[in-house]
């Protein structure tokens, strides 16, 4: 098995993030710094960081965690952060290796997914593939339809020197709406909002593919349903076994 597909399976980090770690010199099969690209036997012994975390025939024992968690504002995806802000991981508290896939900023809130599968991860993180992810979100000005369909129709951000991709955009009252994007770029409602003279008051993302959000406690996490596991990896294109 190919070393960056091992840390991922095994929740260490993304397989992005693993080759990273990987060309710094972090990871070692059998006390060797090894090369982008090296693979795993059975028998080899691998440490991250100076620190053992498994041997290559570990990835079996390993079960297969999807969780749905409603995350608060306040919290960060990361593992580590300026402001000393609780990241997502930590506020949860699994035993177990997980980590977030994708992002959710610190002031939004609503759903996001954590897991220890790597080809789940790899696979919503690549923009190009159009996946759906919905929001619900309060601005701070009464809204028209000239601003819904300029949201829907894409905008250009300057600081981003992009134009977002057209999307789906629904008036639900005077200052609230409900947008479907297909691509992640950085706090992108919120820029989109601001070049339409609007400032985002709330923020919460209610659906990833087929994930919703529907009946989760702020602050709680579930385990998702073997049917719903298996909509989202056919949605995504990978097998179940990752």
């Amino acid at each position: 098995m190919r070393l960056n597909k091992f840390l991922a399976s095994i929740g260490v980090c993304s397989r992005r993030e693993a080759d990273k770690a990987i060309e710094a010199g972090r990871v070692m099969i059998n006390g060797q710094v090894i090369e982008l690209g090296a693979t795993v036997g059975d028998d080899d012994l691998v440490s991250f960081d100076g620190r053992y975390i498994g041997m290559g025939k570990d990835v079996e024992k390993i079960k297969p965690i999807i969780i749905a968690f409603n995350k608060p504002e306040g919290l960060v995806c990361t593992t580590s952060d300026n402001d000393g802000a609780m990241n997502v991981v930590d506020y949860i508290g699994m035993k177990e290796r997980i980590y977030p896939v994708g992002r959710l900023d610190k002031d939004s809130s609503g759903l996001l997914l954590l897991t220890n599968q790597g080809s789940l991860t790899n696979s919503l993180l690549r923009a190009a593939n159009y996946h759906e992810k919905e929001y619900i979100v309060k601005v701070n000005k009464d809204i028209d339809d000239a601003f819904i369909n300029k949201m829907a129709n894409g905008i250009y951000l300057y600081e981003l020197k992009t134009k977002t991709r057209k999307c789906k955009v629904k008036k639900l009252n005077k200052n609230t709406f409900s947008i479907v994007l297909t691509q992640g770029l950085n706090r992108q409602i919120r820029r989109m909002c601001l070049a339409c003279g609007v400032k985002v008051q709330k923020l919460n993302r209610v659906r990833i593919v087929n994930i919703k959000l529907d009946g989760l406690a702020l602050g709680d996490y579930r385990n998702l349903s073997d049917e719903e596991v298996k909509k989202l990896y056919k949605e995504l294109g990978i097998r179940e076994n990752g």
